[in-house]
């Protein structure tokens, strides 16, 4: 996943659906280490991009201060 071109919600959906399977009851581990291993990317990207929208607000802010 590229940095900073994530759609956040589908990211979002990923990652509950991610969840889900991992609270179903029969897990396989190959396949629960790839998940897992998805689930810390989109986490880490997700994390990016809120980073992002914070500094913006801040922008914005610092930019309207005077008003």
């Amino acid at each position: 996943m590229a940095k900073g071109k994530i759609n956040f919600q589908k990211a979002i959906e990923e990652l509950e659906a991610i969840t889900e399977w991992f609270e179903g009851t029969e897990v396989d581990l190959d396949e629960g280490l790839k998940k897992f291993e998805r689930a810390l990317e989109l986490a880490s990207a997700c994390k990016e991009k809120m980073d992002e929208f914070e500094n913006k607000v801040k922008e914005i802010k610092k930019k309207f201060a005077d008003i």
